[in-house]
């Protein structure tokens, strides 16, 4: 068994199961914070109620997500010992500024607003959640600029056989940083916005409270849709920035297989990597593909073949995962764009109620596309250009490996149906 290729599915099992959890807790402690300042400002128990079931839910999500994340931070060093001794000089000094600044505060914070109902004044109540929500997006930010680094390496020196940190403030404000925290950020937005409507939507449906879940919705929406508009143009923004640092990763998440000027973007393909083609091109939009690169319609783009195959990442899954992202995010900007233009007679459209009840899951299925293009585009390295994953792997047996990937399923199986499900059932409760 391949110890390497283990430790990556068991990082990858810990990863997208955690991450089920967190961009709900991202953008709903905003939203549950909007409904309690408004309730605090005008002391109407509509939104009262509605900070209650909206902040129950984010309890139980909460909660979950803290759980799974815990075991991201020991694999560093039961899976990959390696890679934390090469640069945890600086991967680890974010991570502990994420716990020390953030997730402490956020975890001490959220219990005080949990209990605090009846023991807190109204505003000291209203600053706690503001400032879980703060707290939450701030220990995303620090997670984020950690990956960013591994994506592009900056601001460090080759010292003692080891990455060592030489200008903090370089790792913190690259550019790669910006753009992945505001394109995370961003969907995180979109699927808590999405989530608040398709429960909304369920309840509306029903005639439900109406005055409840017609307000949720509208707030939702609103959410959903400027963030939809702005991640086009972010993701613009960083494909362009990734053409210049991750050359390898443009091509194969574009199936490029030939450097060309002028380069056209094929709508459907199908990447053939044995034979290095595609089997299928489909739709051919000439110079595309440069403009979005570029901004240049007949700019130069790197093909596949300019790099060996054992630095290529794998084709076909960065493909895949790229393209079904896109498509999603526009569904989205179309659905929530909509909706938010039908605002004020939500009741009236019960065919989009519909499609956006049974549309929940697609945003979680999106920002795990996104992950999939972000870490298995940057193969075979585990830090970009600086060091291969096959290396930073710790020197551990693939048995062991395999036993703690089956308890992973297993553990994490059991956690996520009992915590859907109870997700589901205060969802599907309602407001009391």
């Amino acid at each position: 068994m391949d110890v390497t290729l283990l430790s990556r599915l068991q990082f990858a099992v810990a990863t997208y199961f955690h991450f089920l959890f967190v961009p709900l807790t991202l953008g709903l402690s905003i939203l549950v914070a909007i409904m309690e300042t408004i309730y605090v400002r005008t002391n109407d128990e509509t939104h009262l109620k509605m900070t209650k079931f909206w902040g129950k839910i984010f309890l139980i999500n909460f909660a979950i997500g803290v759980v799974t994340g815990i075991t991201l931070e020991f694999q560093f060093g039961t899976n990959w010992s390696r890679y934390s001794s090469y640069v945890g000089d600086i991967f680890g000094s974010l991570l502990a500024i994420e716990a020390t600044a953030a997730f402490f505060l956020e975890s001490t914070l959220i219990g005080v607003w949990a209990f605090g109902w009846k023991k807190l004044s109204k505003k000291a109540h209203l600053i706690c959640i503001w400032a879980v929500a703060f707290a939450s997006n701030l220990s995303a930010l620090w997670i984020l600029i950690a990956n960013s680094w591994m994506q592009h390496p900056v601001g460090y020196v080759i010292r003692n056989g080891r990455a060592e940190l030489s200008d903090f403030s370089q790792v913190v404000f690259q550019k790669w940083a910006v753009l992945e925290f505001l394109h995370t950020i961003s969907a995180a937005y979109i699927l808590s916005g999405l989530f608040v409507v398709g429960v909304s939507a369920y309840h509306i449906l029903k005639k439900n409270q109406l005055d409840h879940f017609l307000k949720s919705a509208r707030m939702g929406l609103t959410m959903a849709a400027i963030c939809s508009v702005f991640i086009v143009v972010e993701g613009h923004l960083h494909g362009s920035d990734l053409a210049e640092k991750q050359p390898t990763k443009l091509a194969a998440m574009e199936s490029l297989w030939e450097t060309q000027k002028g380069a056209p973007k094929y709508l459907l393909a199908l990447p053939d990597e044995k034979n290095e083609r595609n089997a299928i091109e489909l739709f051919p939009i000439p110079g595309l593909l440069s403009l979005l690169a570029k901004h240049d319609p007949k700019a130069e783009v790197v093909g596949l073949k300019a790099f060996k195959r054992e630095d290529r990442p794998p084709v076909f899954l960065s493909y895949l995962s790229f393209n079904l992202m896109v498509l999603l995010g526009f569904y989205f900007l179309v659905v929530s764009v909509y909706g938010w233009l039908k605002r004020k007679e939500l009741q009236n459209y019960p065919r989009y109620l519909r499609i956006m009840q049974y549309s929940i899951p697609l945003p979680y299925i999106a920002c795990a596309l996104g992950w999939t293009l972000a870490e298995v585009g940057r193969q075979p390295w585990i830090v970009y250009g600086l060091l291969r994953t096959k290396e930073a792997v710790s020197p551990i047996s693939g048995f062991q490996v395999a036993t703690t990937l089956v308890a992973f399923l297993v553990v994490y199986g059991l956690i996520g149906i009992l915590g859907f499900r109870l997700i589901f059932r205060v969802a599907k409760e309602g407001i009391k």
